[in-house]
């Protein structure tokens, strides 16, 4: 009779990975959904075939595979893509020339490329970027200060047409993170008339509203008057 007891007692033991297994995987499916949502944004798929777009070479790495008659080895290139008008994507390949890995690269970034809403020579409204452990500052700038950025982040910004911008890069300095990380944050960005649908308001109010947090924020408290400084007075 234990023989019986003992299978009925070690039933539930065995469906508890199980149910577990299902508890982590209905865990994973919410982070999975939002690293999609990096890439598509609610945008559009875009047509690379209708635009001027230029590349780009970030990065190049060469890996050796030691085998018996000696090494083989194999390269890696990250590409970014755009046409200096709103448009940026960036691709990674692999490949064992150089060329091909470039080539590869290239075609993943036309297959990642997002819109980016410009206001002028800068972007709309600062916004971080996040990808890893990559956190990549962007800031709107005034006409002529140019892009104080690093390389990997400097050609992101080049390529999707921002001219003036302020960023800068917390954690880590590897370059995929950040480029990924900085298109990240591009493709957060939102136009005023975007704003305005989305809020059922006029562009002008938009616009009102943000120039006036502006100046309230940039506007300096006056220093009070003290009984000290009466008296040094």
């Amino acid at each position: 009779m234990t023989g019986p007891q003992e299978n009925l007692q070690q039933a539930p033991a065995s469906q508890e990975p199980e149910a577990a297994a299902q508890q982590a995987s209905g865990a994973a499916e919410p982070q999975q959904e939002s690293l999609y949502r990096i890439w598509e944004s609610a945008q559009s798929r875009i047509d690379p075939k209708t635009l001027n777009l230029k590349e780009e070479l970030v990065m190049l790495n060469r890996t050796a595979k030691v085998v018996k008659g000696g090494r083989r080895f194999s390269f890696a290139a990250l590409v970014v893509v755009g046409d200096g008008e709103g448009h940026v994507g960036a691709g990674f390949g692999k490949a064992n020339e150089v060329p091909d890995a470039i080539a590869k690269a290239a075609e993943d970034g036309k297959k990642n490329l997002i819109r980016v809403p410009l206001k002028g020579r800068t972007i709309p409204h600062p916004v971080i970027g996040k990808f890893g452990a990559a956190r990549v500052m962007l800031k709107p700038a005034s006409e002529g200060t140019g892009i104080t950025a690093g390389p990997a982040v400097r050609a992101v910004l080049q390529m999707a047409g921002v001219q003036d911008v302020l960023t800068k890069v917390i954690g880590t300095n590897n370059k995929i993170n950040v480029v990924k990380a900085t298109i990240q944050g591009l493709s957060q960005l939102q136009s005023p008339e975007a704003v305005a649908r989305a809020r059922n308001k006029e562009v002008e109010e938009i616009i009102g509203s943000r120039k006036k947090r502006q100046a309230t924020e940039g506007a300096s408290p006056q220093p009070s008057s003290t009984p000290e400084s009466q008296e040094a007075k």
